[in-house]
């Protein structure tokens, strides 16, 4: 059980912290940079695994997302849990320079974690790759408003992307996000 947990934690997770970080222009523009700021603060909320060994498996997670103040990109830091267990998560996407957005989940695709490699912010939406080894996939967030994301993560099997997790995160602070406090 504790093993299902952590990779079905783990690809939630990773789910949550990409929707966060990337485009694939090189440099950050501002609506770029708009859709990090939106995501700043406190969001909890259910996810399951959707497909694969672990379907079904439902979990919860509490995060807190932030954005450095000479870059663009975004940190998340917070837990998921699935029944007693607690795994702590933590990412972080940044610009390089004007190759575009890379980062890290957990400790990456040589630990046991995953690299960020690419993505396109549209509007409210964004999706992203992601790769480890021979695991080649996306994930795609929406922002439908200000106090609800949903993520989907899929990994490619032959030529079809399969949805495996989906994760539905509503805010629990007050941020503000512009000039108008979103609570």
């Amino acid at each position: 059980m504790k093993r299902g947990f952590l990779s079905a934690v783990t690809a939630a997770a990773l789910a949550v912290v990409i929707t966060l970080a990337l485009s694939v222009a090189g440099i950050a523009s501002e609506r770029d940079q708009r859709f990090f700021e939106s995501v700043e603060g406190h969001w909890a909320g259910p996810g399951e695994v959707v497909a694969g060994k672990y379907k079904g498996t439902k979990f919860t997670c509490n995060l807190t997302g932030k954005t450095p103040e000479h870059r663009a990109g975004m940190t998340l830091d917070g837990i998921c849990r699935v029944g007693l267990f607690t795994q702590k998560m933590s990412a972080t996407v940044e610009e390089v320079g004007h190759s575009g957005y890379h980062g890290t989940f957990l400790d990456g695709a040589r630990g046991k974690g995953l690299d960020i490699v690419a993505g396109n912010v549209s509007g409210r939406t964004v999706v992203f790759a992601l790769n480890r080894n021979a695991l080649k996939g996306t994930m795609a967030a929406k922002l439908p408003d200000p106090n609800t994301m949903m993520v989907t993560i899929s990994v490619r099997v032959e030529n079809d992307l399969v949805p495996v997790i989906g994760v539905n995160l509503k805010r629990t602070d007050s941020v503000a996000i512009g000039a108008v406090a979103q609570d």
